[in-house]
Order: C-alpha cells, then structure tokens, then sequence
C-alpha cells in the first residue's frame, strides 16, 4: 500500500520543502517509486530539482481543480525513481476557487487515487499556511512529517499545526498519524538549539525523530545547482542526517501499516 506523507508547518523557512525534497531523493536511492507533490505557489520543490517553471506546464492546480489528468501532469526528475506534480502561480488564487465547489477538502485525495498503485511513496510539500491546499494534504495523507527550526517561536507555531490536525482527523480524515517531527538547521554549538530540542523531546517523546539535520552549508548550496543534497554532496552531513531520516520514516510507515492491518 502506498504511504502518503505531508511536510508540513505552518510557519515559513523551517526547511520544509528542503526536507521534502531530500526525503524524496533518498527514498529513491534506496530503490522506492516516489512522487513529489509541490503545493506551494513559490514552486521551490520544482526549483529545488532542476526544473524552471516557464519550461513546462505541467501544474498541481489543474489536477486539483478536476480540469487536468494526473498522470498528464507528472514529470520525470533527474534522480531516479522520483517524480514530481509541479507547482504553480495559479495555486495562490485557489483558495478562491474552490469555493462553492462540492467536497473541496477531498480534490487531491481524490486525484491521487488514480496513480497510487505505481508508488511507494507520495510526498505532499505542503504551503507554509493552513488554508485549504494544507487541509487537502492532510485529507489525502496517511501521516503528517513536521520539519521544526530549531529556534525561540518553534513551539508555538507547532501547538497551531496540532490544532488543525485534530480538526482535520475530526472531519475529513481520522486515520491521519503524525509521523514524526524532524528537528532541522540543528547547530549543537547554541545553546538556544539545546534547549529547544529539549523542549520538543520533553513535550513529545518518540514521535520526534532521532536523527537531526544539522546547519549545512552544502544542503543550502544544493537547490541553486537544482539537485537533492544527496547527489549534490553525497558524503555531507547534511545529505547523510537525511539518509537516517528517511530510514528513521521507512520503520515508522511500515510499523503503522502493520497496526492497520
């Protein structure tokens, strides 16, 4: 069965899209069929691997909106065995349009289940907002991957994130798990960080991955050549704390499917 998985937090530069993007590429490298859905307008996953927006018209929005095939809409990326659902700018007028519209919550749950049966793995790169492209992704997914900065604000925004959560499990999606919550642009020199990550640890136990993802000068290098840092810089802290992550969400997603079963 295909694992879903939102990145998502509502506060920008937590290094969410980067998470997503170097989840995806590691799944791939040890031989998982993943696709990358962006559903930020910004369009930085497509960045992030190489593609620029003006060559290609493939876009989420037209899925979503019921007007465009999936599967037409998929692009192959460099690293394979990933595949990516491009953003757009008309992604940042949707909240306007699916308005009236019936089960606007469910357009790309429904969309997805057209092209789950050839992935492993579906990664939904969630906009930094709680509006209805992040409820659509929480609707869709199995479970929610929470990238957390490491800084004095982390864990207020993270109590505004839970409570949509239990919103959206209430109404539209009560299966949904928070996978885990990964601790990103660790630097183990500020004492802020420490602290910070005690606090996480203390307030939510295991569900907060052991591997972190330490500042990086090469995982910030890397969207600018458009490559994960995993083929960018193989052998970087960066790009191998996400190698652990994604080993850390291959245990996780495999024991939740055992419960469901």
């Amino acid at each position: 069965m295909v694992k879903i998985i939102a990145f998502a937090n509502q506060k920008g530069g937590v290094g969410k899209t980067t998470t997503a993007i170097n989840i995806g590429a590691s799944l791939a490298a040890i031989k998982k069929r993943v696709l990358l859905v962006d559903l930020d307008s910004q369009g930085n996953a497509g960045t992030g691997l190489g593609f620029v927006r003006a060559n290609h018209q493939q876009s989420a929005y037209g899925v979503i909106m019921g007007t465009a095939n999936i599967a037409d809409n998929i692009l192959s990326t460099a690293v394979p065995g990933l595949h990516l659902l491009p953003s757009s700018q008309a992604l940042a007028g949707l909240e306007i349009d699916l308005l009236g519209m019936e089960n606007p919550e469910f357009r790309l749950r429904d969309a997805l289940a057209t092209i789950s049966e050839h992935y492993d793995y579906i990664l939904l790169d969630c906009p930094p907002a709680l509006g209805y492209l992040t409820v659509n992704a929480l609707t869709a997914a199995n479970s929610l991957v929470i990238p957390l900065q490491c800084e004095f604000y982390a864990l207020e925004g993270l109590t505004q994130l839970i409570d949509t959560i239990s919103a959206v499990r209430e109404k539209w999606n009560p299966s949904l798990e928070i996978l885990g919550i990964v601790l990103t642009m660790y630097n183990k020199q500020y004492g802020l960080t420490r602290a910070v990550e005690d606090d996480v640890r203390n307030a939510f136990g295991d569900t907060v991955f052991k591997t972190v993802i330490p500042r990086n000068v090469r995982v910030s290098e890397a969207p600018s050549h458009g490559k994960p840092a995993l083929f960018y810089d193989f052998k970087s802290p960066g790009a191998q704390a996400y190698l652990r992550v994604a080993t850390e969400i291959i245990e996780r997603t495999e024991g939740l499917q055992n419960v469901s079963e």
